[in-house]
Parts: C-alpha cells; structure tokens; sequence
C-alpha cells in the first residue's frame, strides 16, 4: 500500500509560493522589456493598493504606538545584560592573535 503525501496547509502552500516568486525573479527582470513591464503594473495596481493601505495603516500606528515603550525597554534590558562590547573585543583580540601567530610562520 503506498505512502500517502498528507494535503498542504495554506501557510506551507503560501511559503512555498512565495519562495519561488523571490527565486525567479531576478530572472525576470533580466528579461526585456520587464522594466516596461513593472511600470505599467505599478501604475495600474498603486492607487487601488494605497486605497486598501488606508483601511490598515491608521490601527497599525496605534498598534505601534502602543506596544513601543515595553519593546523599548525589552531590548534596553537585552542590552544591559549581553557583555557584547567585552565579547567584541575578546573576538577582535583572538583574530589579531590568529593573524600574527599566521605571519610569523
């Protein structure tokens, strides 16, 4: 009885999508012509686009607005505790270590 492949969700249907779009694009715009192309598609899709943005954008800025001053501080509290500056400093110091153990050889 052969193996059965399950259905694809919508998310991993959306993801895979999405990766083809981004990996054959730059093909596309090698092609002739494409600029000429995206012109006219920009111009025939932007104002319907920023009509719909419209809808979103105003209840996203409050969103933002909102949940900015816990993030802020979130990563205020991040930094504090990470020694990032004394382990920059350890890696700087270990790769000049490593580049003058290789020049003397």
């Amino acid at each position: 009885m052969p193996v059965r492949i399950p259905k694809a969700r919508g998310s991993e249907t959306a993801i895979i999508s999405m990766a083809g779009v981004t990996a054959f694009a730059p093909f596309y715009f090698m092609m002739p012509g494409a600029e000429e192309r995206l012109t006219s598609q920009t111009t025939h899709w932007a104002p319907r686009w920023e009509r719909n943005i419209s809808h979103f954008a105003p209840p996203a800025q409050n969103i933002a607005q909102r949940i900015e001053p816990g993030v802020g501080r979130t990563v205020q509290k991040i930094n504090n505790k990470l020694p990032l500056e004394r382990m920059a400093l350890t890696v700087d110091r270990r790769i000049k270590a490593g580049i003058d153990r290789m020049s003397k050889r």
